[in-house]
């Protein structure tokens, strides 16, 4: 073995350092924010925000509208108007985007009954402090919990199962309480 041994393999070990860390920052360099807006389609604004807001215990951030001609020369709803409201889980930077559209028209499929019974996005997860306080405002609102929730994880977490008023899938995961 070459007497420079130690010295190459210390080497070899920053060179892979001082370029992984180049490429990690360039990987990121692309992005202004390290969150992701989410908008989801609802028929029913009111009925989303009580879910939301009142059920799931999401504050209101912001809204605003797309009028008719942003919505037909950014080919988001082709010349279609709607509102936004921007929901999270609270009030900082930080916090993810859960932007709340609607047209006042219902879905064009069914509302799915299973996960597996439609594509794209189904389903967010929401880590909580204590699951206990959710569900119970959530019973109050009528809404069907799914399958045989709450069901234990783990010693110190549980699983709930919930689908919003158009259908999406929502997962709440903590301890009881």
């Amino acid at each position: 073995m070459p007497r420079n041994f130690p010295i190459t393999l210390k080497c070899v070990a920053l060179t892979l350092f001082v370029f992984g860390s180049v490429f990690t920052t360039l990987a990121q360099s692309n992005f202004t924010s390290k969150t992701i807006g989410i908008g989801v389609v609802v028929a029913d604004l009111n009925r989303s925000l009580d879910f939301y807001v009142n059920g799931i215990g999401m504050v209101k951030t912001g809204s605003f509208t797309i009028n008719e001609e942003f919505s037909k020369r950014s080919g988001l709803a082709n010349g279609t108007s709607a509102a936004v409201t921007i929901l999270k889980l609270e009030n900082s930077p930080e916090a993810t985007d859960w932007k709340l559209m609607s047209f006042n028209t219902k879905a064009s499929h069914p509302k799915p009954k299973v996960i597996q019974d439609d594509t794209g996005m189904q389903y967010i997860t929401i880590n909580v402090k204590a699951l206990k306080p959710i569900v119970e405002r959530l019973k109050q609102m009528n809404v069907p919990f799914l399958g045989s929730t709450p069901t234990p994880l783990n010693d110190k977490a549980h699983f709930v199962l919930v689908q919003d008023p158009d259908g999406t899938f929502i997962e709440l995961i903590g301890p009881l309480e």
